[in-house]
C-alpha cells in the first residue's frame, strides 16, 4: 500500500525499510520519549521490527503511520498519521482510529505536528470516510496538547494508565461531513 500526501512543507508517504536510520534517530532519543514512558530503542534491529510492524498494519488494517519528509531538504522528519487500534486501549477503548505524530528533536517547534496532523485528519475523513478520530497525549506534554487542539480535536478527559504509569489526556474529533 502506498500513501502520497503533500502539504505545503511536507510529504507524507508509507514508512519503508530505508527509513531505518531516521526511525532509529527518532526512537533512540530520550527527549523524544520523555512523554512516552521513556522506552527508547537501543538497536537498529528493534527499529526494523517497528517498521515491519507498521508494514503489517498497512496490509491487515489498510492504514498505519506515515513517514514525514521535509520537502525543502528531503530529510526524514519522523512519522504522523492514522492508526487503527485493535487492542484495548489504556482507557478501555477497542477498535478505534487515532491520529498521532512523533518527530526527530531537531524538527520540533516548526509546526510539523499541526501541518501533518491536519493532513492526516483530512485523509481520515475525506478518503477513509471515518466517523471520528481520537488522540492521546501525556498531560505534561503541552506542545502536543496545543497541536491536537490546532488540528481540531477536542479535549475529553484525563485518565491514568497504570500499565505505562502515565497520566494522559484523551481527545476526539468527529467527521462533520457524515
Amino acid at each position: 500500500m502506498t500513501f502520497n500526501i503533500e502539504t505545503e512543507r511536507l510529504l507524507l508517504r508509507e514508512l519503508r525499510a530505508t527509513d531505518v536510520d531516521g526511525m532509529f534517530e527518532l526512537d533512540s532519543n530520550p527527549n523524544v520519549h520523555r512523554y512516552l514512558g521513556n522506552k527508547t530503542v537501543k538497536t537498529k534491529a528493534e527499529t526494523i521490527k517497528i517498521l515491519e510492524n507498521v508494514k503489517q498494519q498497512y496490509i491487515k488494517r489498510g492504514i498505519g503511520r506515515f513517514a514525514v519528509i521535509e520537502k525543502a531538504s528531503g530529510d526524514f522528519v519522523g512519522w504522523s498519521g492514522i492508526k487503527l487500534n485493535t487492542e484495548q486501549s489504556m482507557n478501555g477503548f477497542t477498535n478505534y482510529y487515532d491520529v498521532g505524530y512523533r518527530f526527530i528533536e531537531r524538527f520540533w517547534g516548526k509546526g510539523y505536528a499541526t501541518e501533518s496532523g491536519k493532513a492526516a485528519v483530512d485523509y481520515a475523513f475525506n478518503v477513509m470516510n471515518l466517523p471520528e478520530l481520537y488522540a492521546t497525549t501525556e498531560i505534561e506534554n503541552q506542545a502536543s496538547h496545543n497541536a491536537l487542539l490546532k488540528i481540531g480535536l477536542e479535549y475529553i478527559t484525563d485518565f491514568y494508565c497504570k500499565k505505562e504509569e502515565l497520566n494522559l489526556r484523551w481527545y476526539k474529533i468527529n467527521n462533520t461531513k457524515l
